[in-house]
């Protein structure tokens, strides 16, 4: 079998593209990969999720059926940024029917609210990748419940957990030696990308209050800012000194980092479906994690 395989590109820096390229390398054993234009595929694979760096790759699962990996099962922000206002209008209208057009015009006109409002997690816009599909996979049953109720005609959805890659060796006393935190200081850490679902304010605000009464602890903020405003908000609130900003970090590094902290902090609300890599890691590493209780992470 030669399978078509579309990921977003080793730098992207996005736990989507480490997957598929963990996937890829296990397939390889079994099928032959070509390339994701490839016209001989016997069947196209498609990584999906809800940014940019997924356009193309939606595009493409639409012209040409396949089975998707759906790594997010929320779309709408994907469409907010892919689609322009009467087209955005007019796919919410395609998912949830014409009594819906003034629900998907207010949607649009604040969209600038859209990381934080629930209102755009309470709308999937999967309906037409789903029916558009051969299959469907995804993480996690929270996201198999979207799928399944995404459009009137779905294909078979199957729930594969996320994976759990071991990483080399990781040098725990690296990440701690350079960022200057003693050994016996309690450890937080916040990894990935951070944006406002993730709870960065909220998760300070409460490590500020147990820093108060715990001076033997410290927080590591790890990874890249989605946006601008949050940035902002995170320089004034990360202003304390036992708290670490470290921006995104290589395979290697983000292992060492995990295995440095005493706890992983993983918050998610609202929640588009996801299951994350990050969560996954740090409890294979066996480290805590706090998270959000929602289907999800069920």
């Amino acid at each position: 079998m030669i399978v078509a395989h579309h990921a977003p590109p080793a730098q992207a820096h996005t736990g989507v593209s480490d997957y598929a390229a963990a996937l890829e390398r296990a397939l390889g054993k079994l099928v032959t990969i070509s390339q994701p234009d490839g016209r001989a595929a016997d069947v196209h694979l498609y990584h999906l999720g809800n940014n940019l760096l997924h356009r193309t790759i939606y595009l493409q699962a639409l012209e040409t059926p396949g089975v998707i990996v759906l790594h997010d099962a929320v779309l709408n922000h994907f469409m907010l940024g892919a689609l322009q206002e009467t087209q955005y209008i007019n796919e919410f209208v395609y998912n949830y029917g014409e009594w819906h057009r003034d629900v998907g015009r207010d949607l649009w006109r604040g969209r600038a609210a859209s990381a934080v409002d629930p209102r755009y997690f309470r709308y999937p816009m999967l309906r037409r990748a789903v029916e558009r599909s051969l299959a469907v996979v995804v993480h996690n049953q929270g996201a198999a419940s979207m799928a399944e109720q995404a459009a009137d005609r779905v294909p078979p959805v199957f729930v594969i957990p996320h994976l759990y890659a071991r990483p080399i060796t990781p040098d725990a006393a690296a990440i701690r030696s350079r960022l200057g935190i003693e050994r016996d200081t309690v450890l937080f850490g916040v990894f990935g990308y951070l944006r406002e679902s993730k709870r960065i304010p909220s998760t300070i605000a409460a490590f500020r209050r147990l820093h108060a009464i715990r001076p033997n602890t410290a927080l590591v903020l790890a990874g890249e800012i989605i946006s601008k405003d949050l940035a902002r908000l995170i320089a004034f609130e990360a202003a304390h000194r036992a708290i670490y900003r470290l921006e995104h970090l290589s395979a290697d590094d983000f292992a060492s980092a995990v295995a440095a902290v005493d706890c992983c902090v993983n918050l998610r609300y609202p929640a588009a479906g996801e299951t994350s890599g990050v969560t996954i890691h740090a409890m294979g590493a066996a480290k805590p994690v706090i998270m959000t209780a929602n289907p999800e992470n069920a």
